[in-house]
Formats: structure tokens, sequence, C-alpha cells
């Protein structure tokens, strides 16, 4: 544990170290990465200049303010939550009690349907996008990041969300044209859209009681409880979207890695047939695309 004795004239080696070393014996998965990015985050320091300059003092403040993130960490909360921001598809975005983190899962969603948004640009000029549940606005300002064309609109019911998804607009250059909107997934939707996106609720409540602290105590809770069968967002979504879905456009979600025909068997009963399939780097099902049945092939 870091220590009044290490205190005085710390060096920055010496802190990623000492910090490594405390994460690991709390029992911290991946104590090295962690270690690596609360004490780049709290001295403003680099990986190249941790590596070249292990020797570099750090200022006492910044070793105090790092000894009290280490703490927060032992005591489970998460490390993007401790930075405030986590990165996504090439983005920094902030976080709040709010959102839900943005995970390396959800760029495969955004994978799977950017060649199709690419290809209504191309046809059409523009692309307008839906994404439901919004969060952080990553699903939105990823792909906006990629279509300098589409515009999209970001729904949640929290406002506190939205205020954070808005702030990530406006960082990442994107808010000329993104929009939030409160909203329980379509009520307050007008018009149509060429591509719907989602990253709804989809783990079971029983599931969901029995999640890592690390989630259960710092993800809303409405972000992941899905209801009984982790198919209740499913649903809701299922039911209404056609109304909002442009003329060959697309609406494609993510879902948990062991849903996929459950997912299919809910918006298929809908006259939605499925377009696009996708699996995440694990190689488990976690995103699946549909257009209206009869709609070209995508």
């Amino acid at each position: 544990m870091l220590t009044a004795e290490t205190r005085g004239s710390e060096t920055l080696g010496a802190l990623l170290a000492e910090t490594r070393r405390t994460l690991a014996g709390a029992g911290i998965d991946q104590p090295g990465l962690d270690a690596r990015l609360l004490v780049e985050h709290f001295t403003g320091t680099t990986r190249t200049e941790g590596l070249a300059a292990p020797e570099r003092t750090v200022d006492p403040r910044a070793a105090a303010a790092l000894r009290a993130a280490v703490a927060e960490r032992v005591a489970g909360k998460p490390v993007h939550r401790i930075l405030g921001y986590r990165e996504f598809y090439g983005l920094r975005l902030r976080l709040s009690p709010d959102t839900l983190e943005p995970r390396p899962d959800t760029e495969t969603l955004v994978d799977m349907v950017l060649p199709c948004a690419r290809e209504m640009l191309k046809k059409t000029g523009s692309c307008r996008i839906l994404d439901l549940g919004t969060g952080t606005g990553a699903i939105a300002l990823a792909l906006l990041s990629e279509l300098p064309g589409a515009r999209a609109i970001g729904v949640d019911i929290s406002y506190g969300a939205l205020e954070i998804a808005r702030q990530n607009a406006e960082i990442n250059g994107c808010s000329a044209r993104f929009e939030v909107r409160k909203s329980d997934w379509f009520t307050h939707v007008e018009g149509d859209f060429n591509l719907i996106v989602a990253n709804p609720p989809y783990i079971a409540t029983e599931t969901y009681l029995d999640l890592p602290r690390e989630v259960r105590d710092f993800d809303p809770r409405g972000s992941l409880d899905g209801g009984a069968d982790g198919l209740d967002a499913y649903r809701a979504i299922a039911a209404n979207a056609a109304a909002y879905l442009a003329e060959e456009g697309l609406i494609a979600v993510e879902i948990g890695y062991d849903q996929m025909q459950a997912v299919r068997a809910v918006f298929e009963a809908h006259a939605f047939r499925t377009a696009l399939q996708a699996r995440d780097l694990a190689g488990r099902d976690r995103a699946v695309g549909f257009v209206r049945r009869g709609s070209a092939p995508v």
C-alpha cells in the first residue's frame, strides 16, 4: 500500500510499481493496466514518459490524488468511473452515474452497421440515425464520427444521461449533427430513420443480481436489467419500430451472447427479417440487424 514512508520525493516509476502491487494484492483484474491508467491520469504523464523517465519526480498533490483513486479502485469502483471517461471507437466519452459504461463489445454493433450506413449515404446523400437509450451517446457518436453526412438523434429516459451525451457530442465535434431528446423508446420521436440502433438492457433480472459488483453497483440498473427473461426492451422496440423506419431502413441491436434466436424471434414476429448478424472478438453472438419483411437484401 502507498504509505507515508513513500512520500516526499516520489518518482513516477516507484508510484507505478507500488500502485500495481496494491491492486494485485487486492485481487483486481488486470492490475498492471489499471495501475498505468491511474498513474498516467493523476500525474498527467503518458506511457512513453513512464518508460523513458521513471525517475521523474511526482508532485505530492498528484501522488495524494492517486492514493485516493487507488483506494476507490480497491473498494471496487471501476477504473474508468474513477477516471471519468472511457475510450470508445476512438472517441473519449465522459461518464456519469446516469450512464452505462460503454464497452468494446458494443463496437461490434457499430462495425456491423457502418457498411450499410455508408451505402445509404452514397445512394441518397443522407443518413438519419436514431439511437435508442443513447446513454453516453457512444453508438450514435461513433457512427457520426465515421459518417460525415449523417445526422443522429439520441433518446434516453434520463436527463442526466442526455446531458452527458450532449457534452460528448461537443467534445468530439459532432454537436452540429447530434440532437438529444428525452423519450421512453419511441414515445417522443417523430419522423422516420434510415438506421435505428440500440444497446438495450438485456440481462435477465435473476442474472443481474449475480453480476460482479463493479457492474451491479456502478452501472445504472435500468441500462442492464431486461426483465424476467432479458427480452422486455426488445419486445417494446420491435412492436413500434416499423412506424419509424424509412423504406429499406435497418434496425440493429446489441444482444447477449445467448440471445440470438430469442431476439430474432421477437423481431420476426413483428414482420421484420434478419439481415445481419455479428460476433464479438471472443466469437460470441453480439449484434443483429433487421429490415422489414419484403425489403431488398442489405
